[in-house]
């Protein structure tokens, strides 16, 4: 599959009757046995999904087909699959069958997409690796010896392997756009509550959101406007009309388009800086407007997202105690001792220390100095969004400061690691949507990644651009 085209000539091959989805489906199947050292799945759905393929390929024979027919999708494993496991790549996880189906996941389901498996992730989603996984790391597929970025690596190595068409992933502060700007491919993070999180395991439930990752923009707007929508099970998901993504790749628009001056500063790798700059100037050359403009309150995204997301974190993860459901240890002499020993064996070392961090800014006597700042530090943020998209309709940024790193070269750095997500978490502290598009590679041969901006509920924006960038590039 392209990345700029609409469909990938083996749909068509499908559709035409040349090729049958049930054959497509086994070679995916065969593509990740082959790929297992990646480790990017947690559960393949191997005859569950052939049986899938055979009932769509009746629908298609007939033309009575769903608009994702075809497509054989993977999903990130903190989402609900009825009858399926939802390890959340978690030891405290890791029998636990879902009892229902996420929005998002039946939304797919019910436009007739495959679900071929579930993907692995960073520990509830805790990670900028896919290095804190119970089920082992996974490996970059384009460098085995480096990361695919997290927490939706697994979905990420996924696609840029070509072992499904497209994958769901999550994004609370990054987890969708790093890991496809490391990888390659297009990775897009809605506005917050455009698409329902019920069934997706909470991380931080002010932050989370549910999206795609694919190797063309087509793709990503018809999965997008197929998820999207207002749920009754989620008071969080907006009433927002969901327009045809599809029907808006309008790349011969012209476009204004900030340059956030803080985003190109001290810690971006040059080659990336390089490389975004010839975007700029192929932008400029087709008569697009540029603008440099600030967001001052930049320097204090990481502190902000890291105290507000962690204090979410804590309250979230309290339910994982082995009393209801999930792993309950067998050493323990009391109701607090189960408590205790359950979640020091259940959680791993990424997951405690931010539970930890959480709990600690929660507390009595720091709650004030630290999550309430960190509030209205996230208001000022957002409000420097709705002021540059006042005089911009997109912000052109790095996704990341640094290509695909080794893997375990972070790994004793904490700090360092947060610090991979800089240009991504302002993103979900102000609600907003974001996508990273490939836009070449470095002197080792790795993906660098371009990350575009818009105004809430403004994913149209996105893809417009997106599709004009690529067709620059081609």
């Amino acid at each position: 599959m392209l990345l700029y085209n609409n469909h990938s000539e083996k749909l068509q091959k499908i559709f035409d009757g040349e090729l049958s989805l049930e054959d497509n489906v086994s070679q995916f199947i065969q593509k990740i046995s082959d790929n297992a050292q990646l480790n990017s799945f947690n559960e393949v759905f191997a005859d569950e999904s052939l049986k899938q393929a055979e009932i769509i390929q009746q629908k298609i024979k007939k033309r009575k087909h769903g608009k994702l027919a075809g497509l054989v999708i993977a999903i990130k494993d903190v989402l609900q699959l009825k009858g399926h496991k939802t390890t959340c790549s978690s030891n405290i996880l890791k029998n636990f069958v879902s009892v229902y189906t996420a929005t998002a996941v039946q939304k797919l389901i019910d436009e007739d997409a495959i679900i071929i498996g579930k993907t692995n992730c960073d520990e509830f989603a805790m990670g900028s690796s896919n290095e804190n996984s119970a089920f082992g790391f996974v490996r970059n597929p384009i460098d085995t010896e480096r990361v695919p970025g997290g927490s939706s690596g697994g979905s990420a190595a996924a696609v840029a392997a070509e072992l499904c068409d497209a994958a769901l992933g999550t994004d609370t502060g990054g987890s969708i756009r790093q890991p496809a700007a490391f990888c390659g491919i297009i990775g897009l993070k809605p506005t917050y509550g455009r698409v329902s999180r019920y069934g997706l395991t909470a991380f931080a439930s002010s932050f989370d959101s549910i999206g795609p990752f694919t190797k063309n923009i087509f793709d990503a707007a018809l999965i997008l406007e197929t998820i999207s929508g207002k749920d009754q099970y989620d008071s969080t998901s907006s009433t927002y009309p969901v327009p045809v993504f599809t029907n808006q790749l309008n790349e011969n628009k012209k476009f204004k388009v900030g340059i956030p001056k803080e985003y190109f500063g001290e810690g971006l790798n040059e080659e990336i800086r390089k490389s975004i700059e010839v975007v700029i100037t192929k932008l400029k050359d087709d008569g697009n407007e540029v603008i440099e403009l600030s967001l001052p309150h930049t320097e204090y995204t990481i502190a902000a997202y890291y105290l507000l997301t962690t204090a979410e974190a804590s309250s979230n993860l309290a339910r994982y105690d082995g009393t209801r459901y999930g792993f309950r240890t067998d050493d323990f002499t009391s109701l607090i001792s189960m408590y205790k020993k359950t979640r020091s064996k259940g959680f791993g070392k990424e997951v405690k220390r931010r539970i930890m961090l959480g709990t600690y800014v929660l507390s009595a006597g720091y709650y004030d100095a630290y999550y309430r700042k960190a509030q209205k530090v996230r208001r000022l943020i957002k409000e420097d969004f709705d002021n540059a998209f006042k005089k911009v309709d997109v912000l052109l940024t790095p996704t990341t400061p640094t290509t695909a790193f080794r893997i375990g070269e972070k790994s004793n750095d904490p700090l360092q690691m947060y610090l991979s997500d800089i240009y991504t978490t302002s993103a979900n502290l102000a609600g907003i949507p974001g996508i990273n598009i490939p836009i070449g590679f470095d002197s080792k041969n790795l993906p660098i990644g371009l990350q575009l901006l818009a105004g809430q509920f403004n994913e149209s924006m996105l893809f417009s651009c997106s599709s004009k960038i690529l067709k620059l590039l081609k």
